[in-house]
């Protein structure tokens, strides 16, 4: 028999009076719940409540919450001086340092102090709750409660079923996760859990896309930002949590799922944690900092040095070029005079690819990217040996309208076509393992990433068919398992299915 979720002075305790532990606290106060923090350093408990304290006293002053409410959040808030002083809780959360031994050996100490229906759960990121649970008794009650840094400001909870977790547990602690003010999301114990291990696309694609010297990583920023809607470049993210973070993770990841490609970081990742350059931490990482952490965004703004072209063929029927080039007044002609820019926009197609099967004169083909429009930021792509004057003739053309135009080397897929084809598919392949639902994982995207949006809606807003069509290009050309497309994207994109159909 679990606890009651609903009563109104159920506990709380919190094991660890770090970053995490105290936010996990401020909002178990704030969300009406008395709360005892301990942690084994002396004086570290104390400072965490007085921390909170002042953190709610913050919020009142700039009147987010009423001063009746913030006193009684602060009232909520207790030290406990040993281990033992939870045991009259409902639910302790354990925040502490990410090492198994010491994790199990606190849950042993729980278990023996704890009532019998009371949750125990874990805020690790990175270790299997089902792992941690093998050290103890009743291993139904143990489940993961992962919060995310900073715990006030970030409303996403992810509950983690271990092998072992009763569906009581886990429906109690989604009901506590909404009393805490989160919005929880129920997932299954892997590696990466839901966010860590959705997160891993955006990055290493990036990663690998400017270490086939595609792009550079401030061009690369530039369109995820501009053309996608990203608040974060895949890069910027890198240099913001730290190398020597998230090189680690990516690789617990990859090992954890056995060496699946799709989930694959690349050599230049390691080659700057080894060189030290881990980011805003060390001032230095994809980026430069100033003294006070500023980012220094070099300027990616493209020089064009010829006139705009105002006749162009086109490699293909496009709709999408037709109605740009009205817009812009340029004449499309219908036979080939053997001078004028050929265009095209391609989906996960390169320019040398299009020009083999096309039979197309390469020095004239320039790609343009309008997958995700070219107001904002267009990108272009044009093949090896292709005519400079004929390629800066279309990007002079292109900047009558957009507020940026990157150009890049030939390649399958652009950049925002195969970094987001890639987010999707590993969003698609997380839902047909069953890491969550389709829905969860949107959620967990969107709440806990900042993502525009959610990894499995990304691929109905690309279009499924054309999704799908992105990752066959790019496994058809590369010849890699990397570009593998999820069971669960070709069969809904074949039947022409809405994206989270149920199997």
């Amino acid at each position: 028999m679990s606890i009651d979720p609903q009563k109104q002075d159920l506990k709380i305790g919190i094991v660890g009076a770090g970053a995490m532990g105290r936010g996990i606290a401020q909002v178990s106060a704030t969300g009406g719940m008395p709360v005892y923090i301990y942690d084994a350093a002396d004086g570290s408990a104390t400072a965490a409540k007085d921390f909170i304290t002042s953190m709610i006293s913050r919020s009142v002053e700039k009147g987010r919450m009423e001063k009746s409410d913030g006193d009684a959040a602060i009232a909520r808030v207790h030290v406990a001086s040993s281990i033992e002083g939870l045991s009259d809780c409902d639910l302790v959360v354990e925040a502490i340092v990410e090492n198994i031994d010491i994790k199990q050996k606190v849950f042993r100490q729980l278990e023996s102090v704890v009532r019998p229906e009371t949750i125990i759960a874990s805020n690790t990121s990175s270790i299997r709750i089902s792992s941690i649970a093998s050290a103890c008794t009743h291993r139904n009650r143990i489940a993961g409660l992962h919060f995310f840094n900073p715990v006030p400001l970030m409303k996403l909870v992810e509950v983690i079923n271990g092998t072992d977790t009763s569906e009581d547990v886990t429906k109690a602690l989604e009901v506590i996760g909404k009393r805490m003010g989160r919005v929880p999301v129920v997932v299954k114990d892997a590696p990466g859990f839901l966010v860590n291990l959705g997160g891993r696309a955006y990055t290493t694609e990036a990663l690998r896309i400017v270490s086939e010297g595609v792009a550079t990583p401030f061009q690369v920023d530039a369109i995820m930002r501009d053309a996608c809607g990203f608040r974060m470049g895949p890069f910027e993210l890198i240099d913001l949590t730290g190398i020597d973070v998230n090189f680690p993770v990516s690789q617990i990841i990859y090992n954890g799922y056995f060496q699946d490609k799709r989930l694959s970081t690349y050599p230049l990742h390691e080659s700057m944690m080894e060189a030290g350059r881990l980011g805003k931490k060390t001032k230095a990482g994809f980026y430069e900092y100033t003294e006070d952490s500023t980012i220094i965004r070099p300027d990616v703004t493209e020089e064009v040095s010829a006139s705009p072209a105002r006749r162009v063929i086109l490699a293909e029927p496009s709709t999408t070029l037709d109605g740009l080039l009205r817009d812009l007044g340029v004449s499309v002609l219908s036979e080939d005079d053997g001078v004028s820019p050929i265009l095209a926009d391609p989906i996960g197609e390169d320019c040398t690819a299009l020009c083999a099967r096309l039979g197309l004169d390469s020095k004239r083909l320039v790609a343009i990217d309008t997958h995700t429009g070219v107001f904002s930021r267009a990108t272009v792509m044009a093949a090896p040996g292709a005519n400079e004057e004929t390629v800066q003739s279309v990007m002079a053309m292109l900047s009558a309208v957009s507020g940026g135009v990157t150009r890049i080397k030939d390649n399958p897929g652009f950049v925002a076509q195969r970094i987001r084809a890639m987010i999707a598919n590993l969003g698609c392949e997380m839902a047909q393992i069953g890491v969550a639902t389709p829905e969860d994982i949107d959620k967990g995207m969107k709440l806990g990433l900042n993502y525009p949006l959610g990894s499995v809606e990304l691929a109905e807003n690309m279009g499924t068919k054309n999704c799908l069509r992105i990752l066959e290009k790019l496994q058809e050309i590369t010849g890699e398992d990397r570009y593998r497309p999820s069971q669960w994207l070709r069969r809904r994109a074949i039947l022409d299915l809405p994206i989270h159909t149920r199997d």
